[in-house]
């Protein structure tokens, strides 16, 4: 079961439906500032944990919705970028089997998708839940399996944020006859010197939000009740891209 419904916490019955109105974000907790200091060479110091799920344990189920792919066979690439301009980002993450004493889990499919540098989902829009209207394209979004070490290796652009939630990127596992594992979720380290002030702060890639009306992973309906097996690593600079870093453990 999953630790809270996303949906149901804003007064849904389920994905069915999707005019969904905007979410509001959780002022206490907005941080309009920015480390004028930082440059694109500033390494993030605020890192988060590479260890994933520090026990073997199964990582926490999450809701795939609002904006699950909907064809998620039909996007088996590493490259997910398709049109969509940011920074740079390398996304690593280590399927483990929880029973196997959480070995590595081979010949796993692994879907992922996230948010544009704007908050904006393609295969969606054109309602109140996102107005931009991106129904026909379908990036961001991609399929591996993973190898004999666990691990899949996306590109991709460092996402954006949108009003409600924190950064974030989704993922769904199946074993490899396509019987789904895990539906979970990916969170950022937030601190002061972290990937995600650094790149909210970098106009000059595009991310116009800074951090003004952001909300954090304490805030968040997702993440609220704690990120310690959900909280990726995530290192490098703006100028030279982000790579994260994640284990995900499945019941396999």
């Amino acid at each position: 079961m999953e630790r809270k419904d996303f949906l149901k916490g804003l007064g849904l019955v389920g994905l069915g439906s999707l005019a969904v109105p905007i979410i509001s974000s959780c002022g206490s907790d907005d941080d309009s500032s920015t480390d004028s200091s930082a440059t694109d060479t500033t390494q993030a110091t605020d890192t988060g944990s590479s260890s994933g799920s520090s026990t073997c344990t199964v990582s926490p189920s999450e809701t795939a919705g609002p904006f699950p792919t909907k064809s998620p066979s039909s996007l088996v690439k590493s490259d997910i970028t398709s049109d969509r301009t940011g920074v740079p980002f390398t996304i690593n993450i280590t399927i483990q089997n929880k029973n196997a004493s959480c070995a590595a889990l081979a010949g796993a499919i692994v879907d992922i998708w996230h948010c544009d540098k704007d908050g904006y989902y393609s295969e969606y829009g054109g309602t109140g839940m996102q107005s931009a209207d991106f129904t026909a394209v379908h990036f961001l979004r991609g399929r591996q399996i993973t190898n004999a070490n666990g691990l899949v290796s996306f590109t991709s652009i460092f996402p954006g944020w949108y009003s409600g939630r924190a950064t974030h990127i989704h993922v769904h596992i199946y074993n490899s006859a396509g019987t789904s594992l895990l539906v979970t979720q990916i969170a950022f380290p937030e601190g002061s010197g972290s990937a995600v002030v650094l790149v909210n702060a970098s106009t000059a890639n595009g991310y116009t939000k800074g951090m003004s009306g952001y909300t954090y992973n304490a805030n968040d309906n997702v993440f609220s009740d704690g990120v310690s097996s959900e909280l990726s690593t995530v290192t490098g600079s703006v100028a030279a891209g982000f790579v994260l870093t994640h284990t995900i453990n499945v019941a396999g």
